[in-house]
């Protein structure tokens, strides 16, 4: 059962250039990026909460390429159940993912592309085993747009390519994990909600993900260990004149 997964510590691996002592820690209980980034490669969830002044709240983010209908059914079971899949721009492009709207109006930006399910394998597409496969088809590098029907029960996003740096939202900080994990750059979100309805925030969601064995970071966090280890590139990176 879900329930019974290991700890991330017992999947952790190191990120080239980024040590594990590297943990920026603002809440009690938070994780390090390192451990994140390990959880998205082995399949299974991480939970991002973004600033207190932008949406403060908390998604579950998972790895397109390697979504489960168990994790997706775990998802569901603590969320909103509306799963979003960011993807990049090249993604998008090659599957002919269009804006929803001509006009975009959402106060954050957020890039809604047309709704898709999985042409084959599935039944209705509502199911955590049939949303799996809709997110699995997106994230396979030889799926064309006759691979996916619209409208569908899987809302992807379209990813600014500037990232966290750019948007500081969970579209980009879920691509810049999948790409932090070798994988490719199409995920799955969806917001927590909490038991009375409300949306589930810190320290709420570092409970939620202690139970679980989920490590629970924070946009910010991100962004500064990708700050992090863009300078330990620069740092090693050889300079003009340098002998080799």
């Amino acid at each position: 059962m879900v329930a019974e997964t290991r700890h991330v510590d017992d999947v952790a691996t190191p990120v080239p250039g980024v040590g594990h002592e590297y943990a920026p820690a603002r809440v009690q209980g938070l994780a390090s990026i390192d451990d994140a980034v390990a959880a998205i490669a082995a399949g299974r969830p991480v939970i991002v909460a973004d600033d207190e002044d932008r949406e403060n709240e908390g998604d579950v983010i998972l790895s397109a390429e390697l979504a489960s209908p168990e994790w997706i059914a775990w998802t569901v079971a603590h969320s909103s159940g509306f799963i979003c899949a960011p993807v990049s721009a090249a993604i998008a492009d090659a599957l002919d993912l269009p804006p929803m709207v001509e006009t975009n109006e959402d106060p954050r930006g957020t890039a809604y592309t047309v709704t898709v399910d999985a042409a084959a394998g599935i039944t209705t597409g509502i199911s955590a085993h049939d949303r799996a496969r809709t997110l699995r088809v997106l994230a396979d590098p030889t799926s064309v747009r006759a691979d996916l029907h619209r409208p569908g029960h899987v809302v992807p996003l379209r990813a600014r390519p500037g990232g966290v740096r750019e948007r500081a939202g969970h579209t980009e900080a879920a691509i810049e994990l999948v790409t932090a994990a070798g994988l490719r750059p199409a995920a799955a979100i969806c917001e927590i909600v909490d038991e009375d309805g409300s949306m589930m925030r810190l320290p709420r969601l570092v409970e939620l993900g202690a139970r679980a064995g989920v490590p629970v970071i924070t946009i910010a966090a991100l962004v500064e260990w990708l700050d992090a280890a863009d300078r330990a590139a620069t740092d090693v990176a050889p300079t003009e004149g340098t002998a080799r």
